[in-house]
This record gives structure tokens, C-alpha cells and sequence, in this order.
């Protein structure tokens, strides 16, 4: 007796220059560890990528329902480029609800991946269908590609001593498989992640891998995919890379300026999203010399820094938007006091609770003037995920420098999202240098300034012959006791704003991407870099007159940036708020900068600014946002 085997098929190949995929289910289904290990592999393969998770407001929503869908989009690319994508080219969705939630975004033709066994009656009616979208005709703009992701799952996993929870959890390793044979990548990353992950749960283990490999052999053998795709390295500078998020790269800044200082690294944090992870990742390196702690509240956590700073510490708080408005009293102290701080503001959607895990960029008024009296401090803002290590170190600099607080304003969208880090050489970095003031026989002034700086003398506990008032009532500029005197009050106020003016001769000028003068400017600052530079980068290879600006130094801002802005004919200002540096533009420098804001907690799609540049240089209408049903359903 013969026994014929039945050849695998042959699946063409077909070479990408880039590919955005989403990933997208309940908040339980693992869709943003199925993301991120993708995500690492493709860094590994040496890929550029960017990440977005998205993450439900709604945390502990009711499985299948509209609010909890938890979604992580990344794109890859054999070339540069600067954000996760606009529409993906690939959605997987584990649920009705989750395809609900994403389909809009999908570009027409698009490949849809969905798990068909969970469109069941009960599923399909959380998600408010009303017929079930694979059978009724609904899709046919798309690829749709129906699987059986559960029960393959099952099968796979038959024998092992696990419950039916346990087995139904590790049905996102089998969609991670499938997707990682479809774009020609190896398991090898998630088997090693995995294996370290899992090793104190043998059994867990071995589901998760079976299903990985299970969805990988899905793939290979089966007939309805006819293509395999491949996207080929991207060409970067040599050296060492890793696969960092914005917090990850915060937090390592933060260790890296406590090196480059030779001072010990405070943090004093409650803990608050999105910029927990901060806390986190710095309370794993007691080895360096790191103190973190954390505090019951907003205004412990900042007390407790502006102690450390008090005794000679590289002092830092973390927070965002609800926990600077709380930080606001004790970070006034830091200015009367004038004491080196760094305060990370991981920004978030909305006033009071807002919406937690959604991008927003509508603190920088808060850091600007949210204070009472005339009350001044350094803001610098980070452009990119790896961005993010190098202006947690310039924060630092600057503080120490200044004896001034110094706001980092970071957001949801670099905060949690990733790119290829390049890993710097220590030695290479520059060092942060201050001093403490010299001790003396007790004819000590706190506030005689640097002349250059206006820097007051960091004179710490302990020191003989420096003991001085400290505290939140004016201090007299010659002895450092309380004052009254109204012309030693204005002088101090001039004194501690001018210290943080004097900065603009400490920062880089404003570096302009494109022509240096032309028909329009479009001018960005935090989370918006990505979504700018695309647009920008595509309005000039149509032939349009048009450059883009950055800015990473807020307060002050750089020296030249008046000379760039009016050589221009127009000035456009993209914000995911209401518009808060347009007016800071427009009041300080009296220019008609066009402000195009989004506030929907989620970030700019290059074809929105792209439609908007189009329309400041008149070559359409009016342009107004339209907000699909994806984004209203996910809380955007």
C-alpha cells in the first residue's frame, strides 16, 4: 500500500516597500503582545517601523463590546519613515466588535483577516450587526479572509491539561503565526521571548507555542493565500539597535543624565497613565544609583522631589495632564525656591479623568502659564519615541544649569508608541555639568546670580556657613529672608523669568525641513512630527512651495524662530488641541499663523494635513475632518 502526500502550494512572492498592519480585538486578547512581538521581529529582520497601540479607555469593558476593543497598529518599511501609518494595508479582527470599531480605517482592497468563529449571534449583537458582515456582502471592497482562528486553535491545542479560558487566551499566538509566515518572518524572536516569559508555566508555554506554530503551518499549507510578501531591510547608520517606546526612552534618558551628572537619579511619582511606565522602568535600576518612590498623590510625589533636589539630588516627578494641574502649588515652589526639578508630563485626552489611554497634546498652556503669579519654567518636547532619550537629558542639563524646573511635555502617542533605537555610546554623550555653592564662614548670599545664567548658588544641607531661608515666601535678593519690598519683588520675578530667556542662547536654533523660504511653513511640536513631515515631504514631491519646522524648545523659544516664520508666505500650525501654539504664535510674534486642530484622542493621518496644506494654498475648498465610525466607537 502507497501512501500519496499532498504537495504544499506555491505561493508567489511579492516585494512591499511598506506595510501597515492592526491588529485589533478584545482587551483581553493579547492584541497588544501579538503587536509587540511582531513588532520585535520586524526590528530584528532590520526593518524601520513605528508602532500605535491603542488601548480602550474602558479597561474592564464587557467582552465583545464596542468600548473595550484594544487595537495595535504598526508599519514597516525597507525605507525610512516617520509614523505607523495612516490606513493599514492588514487587519486582523478577533471580533465583530473589533472589526466594527477598525473597518473604516482599512484601505479599500485591503487584506481583512477575521476569526470567524466568533461571530456567532450573541457577538454580533453586542456589536450592534444586525446581519452577520461576513455573509451578507458587506465586505466585498475588501480581501476577506475568513478563518476558523478559535477551533484551529482548539485542535492544536488538544491534550493539554488547560481549561477552555486558558486555551482560548492563546488564540492570538496562532493569529501572530499566520501573520508572521504571511510576510516571510521568523518565529524565532517569540519563541525565545516566550520561552523566557513562560518558563515558571511549562504548560502555558507550550500552548502559546503550539499555537504559533500551528498558525505559521496555517499559512504555509493552506490555499487561501496565494502570496507571501517581503519587505526588505531599511538601510540605517551601523551600530547596535533595539526596539524602544517613548517611556522606555524617558526613563533611560533619565538613568543616562544621572551617568552623565555623577549625581543619584530621585524620582518621586504616583503612578498614572499613560506615564506609569516611566515609573516602572526606572524602579528596575536600583543598580545605578536610581531612588524611586512612590508616592500616595500628585502632590507628595513633587514634594518629595523638590526634597530631593533641597539635598542635592538629580530630582525628577512624573505625571500626566489631571496629575500637573494637582503638581501645580509644589512645582511654584520649585521656582520660588529655585531649585533644579524635571517634571515628564505624558500628556492624555480631555480635562479632569478625560480619556486615559488616548493621544492628546493640550497641556502646553497648562506648562506655560498654569501657575498663580508670574511663575516661569523651561518646556522642551520631544518629537519621537527615541527622541525622547536625548531631551530627557537636555532637561536635566538645562535645570541644572538654570537652577530652574524644567516641564517635559511627552503624549500618549510617543509615550507608548516605538521605533529602532540606536544605542549611543556612553562615552560619546556629554557630560552635565553644575556645581553645589563653595562653602564659606558664613558671609553666604543665596541669591547672588551667575552673571550669565541668573543662576542662584545650589547650596545643600550640610554645608558649612550656607545656611539660608528656604520656602515659598519672597526672599530678599541680598540676604535670602523673607521680603516684602515691592522693588525687590519686581526685581526677583525679572531675575527667575530671565533665567529661563537666557536659555535661548543654550538651545538650537529651529531647523527647517525644506526650502528656506517659500508659500507655506507648517509648524509642529510633540506627536505631530510624524504625521507633518510625511505630509510635507508629499506636498513637495507634487511641486507645492512647502516646509515644515519642529519645535522641540517651547519656553523659551529659539532664537531664530521669528526669521523662519516670516520667511514664508503662510504659516500652518497642526495641534491635537484647540490650538494652543497658534495663539502663543500669533500673540507673540503677530502672524496670522492657520490653526488646524483634531481633538478626537487620536493623531493626525497624513492625508488630513496633506488635505489642509491644499487648502491654505488654495488649491481646494474648505477642509473639514470627517470622523468615521472607527474612530467615535474606539473613544477617539
Amino acid at each position: 500500500m502507497t501512501t500519496e502526500t499532498q504537495p504544499r502550494p506555491e505561493h508567489a512572492i511579492e516585494e512591499l516597500d511598506r506595510v501597515t498592519i492592526r491588529f485589533a480585538g478584545d482587551s483581553g486578547d493579547g492584541m497588544q503582545l501579538t503587536g509587540t512581538q511582531f513588532t520585535k521581529t520586524a526590528a530584528v529582520f532590520g526593518n524601520d517601523l513605528a508602532t500605535l497601540p491603542d488601548f480602550p479607555a474602558e479597561i474592564r469593558a464587557p467582552t465583545g463590546s464596542l468600548p473595550g476593543v484594544s487595537g495595535f497598529q504598526l508599519s514597516f518599511s525597507s525605507q525610512d519613515i516617520h509614523t505607523p501609518g495612516d490606513r493599514p494595508d492588514v487587519l486582523v479582527a478577533m471580533n465583530p466588535a473589533a472589526l466594527k470599531t477598525n473597518l473604516g480605517d482599512l484601505r479599500p482592497a485591503g487584506l481583512l483577516i477575521v476569526d470567524e468563529d466568533e461571530f456567532n449571534a450573541i457577538n454580533l449583537k453586542k456589536a450592534a450587526y444586525m446581519t452577520n458582515p461576513l455573509e451578507d456582502g458587506t465586505l466585498a471592497q475588501y480581501q476577506l479572509v475568513p478563518i476558523a482562528i478559535t477551533r484551529f486553535n482548539e485542535l492544536a491545542l488538544e491534550g493539554l491539561p488547560l481549561n477552555a479560558k486558558d486555551k482560548f487566551r492563546s488564540r492570538n499566538f496562532y493569529a501572530l503565526g499566520l501573520i508572521l509566515w504571511l510576510y516571510g518572518r521568523s518565529m524565532d524572536t517569540t519563541i525565545k521571548w516566550a520561552t523566557e516569559q513562560f518558563k515558571r508555566r511549562p504548560d502555558i508555554l507550550d500552548a502559546n507555542l503550539r499555537a504559533l506554530r500551528a498558525g505559521y503551518n496555517f499559512g504555509e499549507t493552506t490555499e487561501l493565500f496565494r502570496v507571501q510578501y517581503r519587505v526588505a531591510p531599511a538601510q540605517v547608520k551601523p551600530g547596535t539597535y533595539r526596539h524602544i517606546s517613548g517611556n522606555e526612552a524617558t526613563a533611560l534618558g533619565c538613568a543616562a543624565a544621572s551617568v552623565l551628572s555623577g549625581l543619584p537619579l530621585f524620582l518621586g511619582s504616583y503612578p498614572i497613565t499613560p506615564a506609569s511606565d516611566i515609573l516602572h522602568e526606572l524602579s528596575k535600576l536600583k543598580a545605578f544609583g536610581v531612588k524611586t518612590f512612590q508616592a500616595e498623590d500628585e502632590i507628595s510625589a513633587i514634594g518629595a522631589a523638590i526634597g530631593a533636589s533641597y539635598g542635592g539630588h538629580l530630582a525628577l516627578t512624573s505625571t500626566s495632564g489631571p496629575g500637573l494641574a494637582l503638581k501645580s502649588e509644589a512645582l511654584n515652589l520649585a521656582v520660588m525656591t529655585e531649585l533644579p526639578l524635571v517634571l515628564i508630563n505624558v500628556q492624555r485626552a480631555g480635562p479632569s479623568t478625560g480619556m486615559p489611554t488616548k493621544t492628546e497634546q493640550a497641556d502646553l498652556l497648562q506648562a506655560m502659564f498654569g501657575r498663580n503669579g508670574d511663575s516661569y519654567v523651561g518646556i522642551i518636547a520631544p518629537a519621537t519615541p527615541s527622541d525622547c532619550f536625548a531631551m530627557a537629558i537636555e532637561a536635566f542639563r538645562l535645570s541644572l544649569k538654570y537652577m530652574v524646573p524644567v516641564i517635559l511635555l511627552s503624549d500618549g502617542y510617543i509615550g507608548n508608541g516605538s521605533e529602532p533605537w540606536r544605542i549611543p555610546d556612553v562615552d560619546s554623550l556629554p557630560r552635565i555639568t553644575w556645581k553645589y555653592a563653595e562653602e564659606n564662614d558664613g558671609d553666604f548670599s543665596p541669591y547672588q546670580r551667575d552673571p550669565t545664567t541668573l543662576a542662584r548658588p545650589w547650596a545643600v544641607p550640610g554645608q558649612k556657613g550656607l545656611t539660608h531661608r528656604i520656602g515659598g515666601l519672597e526672599k530678599s535678593a541680598l540676604t535670602g529672608d523673607i521680603s516684602y519690598d515691592p522693588r525687590n519683588h519686581h526685581e526677583m520675578t525679572l531675575a527667575r523669568k530671565g533665567k529661563v530667556d537666557r536659555m535661548v542662547h543654550d538651545i538650537p536654533d529651529l531647523e527647517v525641513n525644506g526650502p528656506a523660504s517659500g508659500d507655506l511653513l507648517v509648524l509642529g511640536w510633540g506627536g505631530t512630527y510624524g504625521a507633518i513631515t510625511s505630509a510635507v515631504d508629499g506636498a513637495r514631491k507634487r511641486g507645492l512651495s512647502v516646509a515644515s519646522a519642529h519645535l522641540r524648545y517651547l519656553n523659551p523659544f529659539p532664537g531664530n524662530i521669528e526669521t523662519v516664520l516670516r520667511s514664508y508666505k503662510r504659516v500652518l500650525i497642526p495641534e491635537l488641541n484647540t490650538g494652543q501654539l497658534s495663539l502663543l504664535i500669533r500673540a507673540r510674534f503677530v502672524i496670522d499663523a492657520v490653526p488646524f486642530n483634531k481633538i478626537s484622542g487620536q493623531p493626525f493621518k497624513i492625508a488630513e494635513i496633506e488635505a489642509k496644506i491644499e487648502e491654505v494654498l488654495g488649491l481646494r475648498g474648505p477642509y473639514t475632518i470627517e470622523f468615521g465610525q472607527s474612530s467615535v466607537l474606539s473613544g477617539g
